[in-house]
């Protein structure tokens, strides 16, 4: 891309993964209505197909795309190359400020590539915390990496913004804003409401599982890689054992997740163990399901916005809000724990009324507006 020569600051969006892309959408999307500023995007594509199926939907064309990903890439060839790659980048660009989101190796390289040019850094999604460098990992420290570098902290809930208080963030340097993954949530609804988004063999699918209770699926997190997945393959075939119970798996392109959950899974009748969805198809599962099964982050705050419950296949989570509001429960890897919290989602209707009725401590759908109007308060004031 060639960049025009101008007085307007220059606001660089990094982004890597199909999560950071869906709450990055929004936050794209306020600061290109911002006319005092050159909006620019860059896309790592550390997750590349799956980061394509939302940049199709959101009709986004990045500006600069460094398609980084490699097959069975370790965790040291990747940070080195997203490294470098970004780095190359901002010194084409030069711009004023960057803008990451989250915990992904992206977001850590993309702070600190900015970081070794001085340019200021704003963090979406800032001060989770787990308070255990393993888990999620490495997700807690690349967080706790970009914590460190950046000046605006875009904090979704009061309890991140009492984490960064807690590591000596200045206040002044913190916005409680929500989180913009409810954004992205809402305007997909409103999107499909005026467009069909829904894959002919998705609906299919829940046609032929009609009356049953569909319960939705995601797991895909390293830390549970071994006998974390096995744990949770078992109790998922013992779920599907009951008649009332339906399962709908996208399951993640990992090869490591793929051969566990086809071995344990492979061949059940009320099993679909399906490609990753796109977005909106993703949501049109969350609708669907009576509750979800997930080591995902962002399913913990997507799922309650639309009333259902989430049992969390994690030791710790940093996103304790859903916790303590009641929308979530932490299940870890334990077989019969996770049993135990379906069976009496499935049985005990008071219970899943709770979880299913309690408030999303998320975000009301204006947070990335927020963002939009400090970052350009900072840059052009």
């Amino acid at each position: 891309m060639e960049i025009r020569k101008s007085s307007q600051p220059k606001v660089v969006t990094i982004f890597g993964t199909r999560p950071e892309a869906i709450k990055l959408f929004p936050v794209v999307r306020a600061l290109s209505k911002r006319s005092s500023l050159q909006n620019i995007s860059c896309v790592t594509a550390q997750h590349r197909q799956m980061l394509d199926q939302v940049l199709d939907i959101t009709d986004i064309v990045p500006d600069y795309d460094l398609d980084l990903m490699r097959a069975d890439q370790s965790l040291d060839e990747l940070t080195g190359r997203v490294l470098a790659g970004i780095g190359q980048t901002l010194d084409e660009i030069g711009p004023q400020r960057v803008v990451v989101q989250g915990d992904t190796a992206t977001a850590m390289c993309g702070a600190l590539a900015a970081y070794y040019r001085k340019i200021p850094v704003s963090h979406v999604e800032a001060g989770l915390r787990s308070y255990n460098i393993y888990h999620p990992w490495p997700e807690e420290v690349n967080r706790k990496i970009i914590g460190t570098i950046a000046d605006q902290h875009f904090a979704p809930t009061e309890t991140s913004a009492a984490a960064l208080r807690k590591e000596n963030v200045p206040e002044d340097q913190i916005s409680v804003t929500g989180n913009t993954v409810i954004d992205a949530l809402l305007a997909t609804v409103q999107k499909s409401q005026e467009k069909d988004f829904l894959d002919a063999d998705l609906k299919a699918l829940f046609e032929r599982l009609s009356g049953k209770k569909i319960i939705g699926v995601t797991s895909h997190r390293r830390e549970n890689f071994g006998d974390g997945l096995t744990n949770i393959a078992a109790a998922l075939r013992e779920l599907a054992g009951r008649d009332d119970v339906a399962l709908i798996f996208p399951v993640h392109l990992n090869p490591n997740v793929r051969a566990i959950m086809n071995d344990a899974l492979g061949g059940l009748s009320n099993v679909a163990m399906i490609e990753p969805l796109d977005y909106p198809n993703f949501v049109a599962l969350l609708d669907a399901c009576t509750f979800m099964l997930t080591d995902s982050g962002g399913v913990q705050e997507e799922a309650p916005a639309l009333g259902k419950p989430v049992l969390v296949m994690r030791d710790t989570t940093e996103r304790p809000e859903g916790v303590a509001a009641g929308t979530a429960k932490l299940v870890g890897t334990d077989k019969d724990l996770i049993l135990k919290e379906a069976y009496e989602l499935l049985d005990n209707e008071r219970y899943y009324d709770a979880m299913a009725k309690a408030h999303n401590p998320f975000g009301d759908g204006q947070a990335s507006e927020r963002i939009a109007d400090v970052i350009e308060q900072s840059l052009v004031s």
